[in-house]
């Protein structure tokens, strides 16, 4: 699984980070740090954490089979 950030769109609600604190963190009050190459364990957080951002800024490309992006869809 591969994760990409829009860190212009990111407003750093900080929901991703909630729900996947492993994958992600707040560093400070408005810096999002994330781990690119999350591992397969968490990718039920990691699409939930996407589905969460409420600017849609979290992208998550499924690497098995077909690399098709999974986009965050409200929850």
């Amino acid at each position: 699984m591969k994760v990409v950030v829009d860190l212009s769109r990111c407003q750093g609600y900080a929901q991703c980070a909630f729900l996947a604190p492993d994958a992600f963190r707040m560093h400070g009050e408005e810096a999002l740090m994330y781990d690119p190459n999350p591992d397969d364990a968490r990718r039920e957080q990691v699409l939930r954490a996407a589905a969460a951002c409420p600017v849609q800024a979290i992208l998550v490309d499924q690497l098995e089979g077909r690399d098709v992006p999974v986009e965050a869809s409200p929850s």
